[in-house]
């Protein structure tokens, strides 16, 4: 079984939501050097904050490739995650850089590691190239039908990757997680997510809102446990060119999760129902099977607890300040 101890580990992205606690679990388990690369278009130093002092920060686009190069020589990098993105919602104001963000990052990265700048890529993908669920649970044989230019984007990173591993033999894994949420989510500004975008206006004094009618479902996995994920998929043997999908296999209506938020808050207000998002997708819902059998991945927090985790956070660390 491999390990992360000792390793000099660079995570693409290290400064937004998921990557910042990733460079914490890496720490967590041992890693010699972690080195993060944010350009800080979402992402914020303020999310290090606990571990600045452990890192080594570039602000950086991890679509340059020259940049990329310097960073990995220079720090002796052996293993990248790659969490840097834009977020989905970014497809509705400039769809072009929304899809090609993720293409140009893939690509650098294969360039690197067909020259051997480094030993080991772990990709994050997302559960949004699948599209609308066509079954459920969704497993990694679902087809691939992105309905916006950021999850066309990621699905063609994905295969872009998948050909390399193909010719070259990579020691890639590729990993979808379906819909993250606790600390530290982008909570202001039209990027927001939908928990933490939530609980501001209720504490703004606006209306929270639904698009559509709230019946479209989202499998809701909790950060903590994506992290275990990410981390089991370098450590566990014999993963080269897997697919796995990282969620709970609980599908969640979005309504509901509003009303939740709602009734934590004590608001008592009205929901205000808006226009259905174009090309949302309706439905999401994973199979957890490939993730429990390969990398021994079972979700620890369950929505009930994690909910609470969440908007406890928010409301103690950031609403209060």
């Amino acid at each position: 079984m491999r390990t992360l101890k000792d390793k000099v580990v660079l995570i693409t992205g290290g400064a937004g939501f998921i990557g910042s606690h990733l460079a914490e679990g890496v720490l967590k388990v041992g890693a010699r050097k972690v080195v993060i690369v944010d350009n800080l278009f979402v992402g914020s130093l303020d999310n290090l904050a606990a571990i600045r002092d452990r890192i080594v920060f570039y602000k950086e686009d991890a679509a340059d490739l020259h940049s990329m190069e310097m960073i990995i020589r220079t720090e002796g990098v052996q293993v990248i995650y790659n969490m840097a993105t834009m977020a989905l919602i970014y497809s509705f104001f400039n769809p072009h850089t929304a899809y090609m963000v993720n293409v140009k990052i893939a690509d650098v990265l294969m360039h690197l590691l067909r020259n051997e700048e480094y030993e080991t890529l772990i990709h994050a993908s997302s559960s949004e190239v699948y599209g609308t669920a066509r079954y459920v649970p969704m497993d990694e044989n679902h087809p691939l039908n992105p309905t916006t230019p950021y999850a066309a984007g990621k699905a063609a990173a994905d295969l872009l990757i998948t050909s390399f591993c193909n010719v070259y033999n990579f020691d890639v894994v590729i990993i979808r997680p379906f819909n993250n949420y606790g600390p530290r989510q982008n909570m202001d500004g039209p990027l927001a997510g939908i928990i933490p975008a939530t609980v501001r206006r209720i504490q703004s004094g606006e209306a929270p809102f639904v698009e559509g009618d709230g019946t479209q479902t989202r499998d809701y996995i909790y950060v903590s446990d994506t992290i275990r994920g990410l981390i089991a998929a370098y450590e566990q043997d014999n993963l080269r060119g897997e697919i796995i999908n990282l969620g709970s296999g609980v599908e969640i209506q979005i309504v509901a999760i509003i009303k939740h938020i709602c009734a934590y808050m004590g608001y008592t207000g009205e929901i205000v129902y808006k226009p259905e998002r174009v090309a949302d997708v309706k439905r999401l819902c994973a199979s957890a099977e490939k993730a429990k059998g390969l990398l021994g991945l079972t979700c620890d927090i369950p929505f009930e607890e994690g909910i609470v985790k969440t908007l406890d956070w928010y409301l103690r660390d950031v609403c209060e300040k």
